[in-house]
Formats: C-alpha cells, sequence, structure tokens
C-alpha cells in the first residue's frame, strides 16, 4: 500500500483524554463537597488536584516530545494549536465578562439591601493608589519584559532571553507576594456582602491566572535552557507571551473599575 504523507498530526491513541475527564470531575466534586463542609470533602479536593496535575505532567510531556523530538508539528499543526490557544483565550475572556457583568450590576445599581449605595454602608474600600497601583506598575513592566524576551529569542541572544525570564517571573512573583499582603489585610472577605463577592472573585480569579502565567512561563524557561525553544520553533513559548499580555489587560480593567471607580 502507497504511504500517503501529509501536513497534519495524527495524534496516536493516549489515555490521558480519559483519564483528565475522570481528574477533573473528581475536582470539581471535592471543591464543591469542601465550600458545602461536606466529611472529607476537602481529601477529595486535595486528591483531584493532585491527579489533576500529575495528569497534566504526562501528556504535556507527550506533546513536546510529538513536537520537539518528533518534529510531527508542522507548520499547519503549529498554526491549527495558534488558533485553538486563540479560542481559549477568548473563552477566558467571556469569563471575566460574567464577573464584571455581575460588579457592575450591583455597583450602577445598587439594592436597598446594601444602604443604595456603592461600596455599600460599612464598607470601606481599598486604597487604589497603595498596593493595587504598585502591582499594575509591576505587571505592566512584566508584560514589557516578556515581550522583549520574545524579541530577543527570535534574533538570537541567548543571555537577553534568559535575563527576560528571569525579570519577568521574579515580577510575577513580586505581584503574587503583593496580592496575598492585600488580602491578609482587607478590612473585608468574601463572605460580606456583594462587594466581598463581586471583589475577591475577581481579583482572586485573576490572581490564580496569573499563578497559572507563571508556572507557563517558567516551564518555557526550563524548555528554553535545555534548547526546545528556537527561532522557528517556540509556540508553547507564544502561547505563554498571549496568556501573559491577557492577565495584564485583565488587570488593567480590574484597576480601572474595581479599585479606582469603586471606591469612588
Amino acid at each position: 500500500m502507497r504511504k500517503i504523507y501529509h501536513r497534519f498530526h495524527l495524534v496516536t491513541p493516549s489515555p490521558w483524554p480519559f483519564f483528565a475527564a475522570f481528574a477533573a470531575l473528581n475536582l470539581t466534586l471535592g471543591a464543591v463537597s469542601y465550600m458545602h463542609k461536606y466529611e472529607n470533602g476537602k481529601n477529595l479536593l486535595i486528591y483531584g488536584f493532585i491527579s489533576v496535575f500529575i495528569i497534566m505532567l504526562y501528556w504535556w510531556r507527550d506533546v513536546i516530545r510529538e513536537a520537539t523530538f518528533q518534529g510531527k508539528h508542522t507548520r499547519k499543526v503549529r498554526r491549527g494549536l495558534r488558533l485553538g490557544f486563540a479560542l481559549f483565550v477568548f473563552s477566558e475572556v467571556m469569563f471575566f465578562f460574567g464577573f464584571f457583568w455581575a460588579f457592575f450590576h450591583s455597583s450602577l445599581s445598587p439594592a436597598i439591601e446594601i444602604g443604595g449605595i456603592w461600596p455599600p454602608a460599612n464598607i470601606i474600600p481599598p486604597n487604589p493608589w497603595g498596593i493595587p497601583f504598585l502591582n499594575t506598575v509591576i505587571l505592566l513592566l512584566s508584560g514589557v519584559t516578556i515581550t522583549y524576551t520574545h524579541m530577543y529569542l527570535i534574533i538570537r541572544r541567548r543571555v537577553r532571553v534568559i535575563e527576560g525570564f528571569i525579570y519577568t517571573i521574579l515580577a510575577a512573583l513580586v505581584f503574587l507576594i503583593l496580592q496575598l499582603k492585600e488580602f491578609i489585610e482587607a478590612p473585608f472577605d468574601i463572605s460580606d456582602g456583594i462587594y466581598g463577592s463581586t471583589f475577591f472573585m475577581l481579583t482572586g480569579f485573576h490572581g490564580a491566572h496569573v499563578i497559572v502565567g507563571t508556572i507557563f512561563i517558567f516551564v518555557c524557561f526550563l524548555r528554553f535552557m535545555r534548547g526546545h525553544l528556537f527561532k522557528n520553533h517556540h509556540t508553547g513559548f507564544l502561547a505563554a507571551v498571549w496568556y501573559w499580555h491577557f492577565v495584564d489587560v485583565v488587570w488593567l480593567f480590574l484597576f480601572l473599575c474595581v479599585y479606582y471607580w469603586g471606591s469612588l
């Protein structure tokens, strides 16, 4: 039989989608059980998180092998991966759109139950020119450093690429530490009515994205040090750059709407 060559990658049978589905279900059930204070809900949540994390490692290991060592990610395949990741980022945008909708729905027409004012009575909003403004500067600078890292990767400046990775990761860690400090010192919590719910849901969910983006960039850094990324082969790193700019833009909206406008 004559062998047919094509530009697409037909993925070999893999157990990871099957196991990932059950791990995600376990994680969801664990989270719901823990929030409703069911017995062993916390243990189920931990087991679900660990199982998802392990499956992710093995699944992405196989993808890296296919792309880097087996050469199965042709130009056509890489184009499809970029399109798929762009759609993923768009789905994340719509996720945040729902949370912002809840914030504006509650703030533009405050209910009588919260005093008809925004912020609600007895709620002291955070000072936007303190930690939030500092975090804004840090996150925007990290967006600049990751962009320059991408540029230096294309023009093959290895030392500059390493410096860019380190600066971006350090900036992300400082951002997370400052946000944790803000959460600890906040005079309200997530159970303090609609303000606390929308504030911590928006900022906390964004913080979770910063954690994911930091891990994403760190893995790309390790791959670069092992010689996996170069001028014409860095789709994974390009996805990390897109993701990080998405995090930057969302934080700008958070700062302007939740911190600045919400405290007026």
